[in-house]
């Protein structure tokens, strides 16, 4: 399929300019797509998801905001909303957090979230099983220039989870989130572990045990 004059490929990240990705990301031909932007390279993402991606999707949700209910922490999750920075950068992950009490939440519409102007989400996770290796690579690269504060790629196809603390524009990997204090990322492992043969009020009440 010919879009603004290029042969697009799908899941793989293709030279284009700003102009030419926004009618890209308008196109009615991609509304099903998943939209990212980075250093004049796009990549739209429209292979299906299925219920191992949608099932650690809800678990990983549920472990960060069961945690930061009982430890009182403020939080606004959001769940693939596309992030955007003007002539930049544009993101649309799995899962975003807004964190602390000094946050300001984005206004509820229908148009990519506006970072020149709000902050970048604080928590960011990406749930991956063929693109795991994208997710590593270029996509932290766009989370660092964004400006995310913490970035999680679930590696579906291992139920492993490799964390990320961003600072100073680069990042470095952690056991234990820097954002939600106290939360080791091996209890959110063991959620994802027990969720392939517990249902989600086992997997929460163990979770209320842990973080009590």
């Amino acid at each position: 399929m010919v879009v603004c004059d290029l042969d697009l490929m799908t899941d793989t990240w293709v030279k284009i300019s700003w102009d030419e990705f926004l009618k890209v990301a308008d196109s009615s031909d991609y509304q099903q797509g998943r939209f990212y932007y980075y250093q004049n390279y796009m990549r739209v993402e429209m292979s299906p998801v299925g219920s191992i991606h949608g099932s650690n999707n809800n678990v990983v949700s549920n472990v960060i905001n069961l945690f930061a209910t009982l430890k009182n922490i403020k939080i606004k999750g959001w769940v693939n909303t596309s992030f955007r920075r003007t002539n930049e950068s544009e993101c649309q992950p799995d899962l975003a957090f807004y964190i602390g009490d000094a946050v300001k939440f984005p206004p509820l519409n229908n148009s990519p979230v506006n970072i020149n102007e709000l902050a970048a989400p604080t928590l960011v996770v990406e749930i991956a099983a063929s693109s795991v290796n994208d997710d590593l690579g270029f996509k932290r690269l766009l989370y660092e220039r964004l400006g995310v504060k913490e970035y999680w790629v679930m590696d579906a196809n291992n139920n492993d989870i490799i964390a990320f603390e961003i600072i100073d524009g680069g990042s470095r990997r952690i056991e234990e989130s820097k954002v939600l204090p106290g939360l080791q990322i091996e209890t959110v492992k063991a959620a994802i572990q027990r969720s392939q043969n517990q249902d989600d009020g086992e997997v929460n009440r163990w979770l209320l045990e842990i973080f009590k």
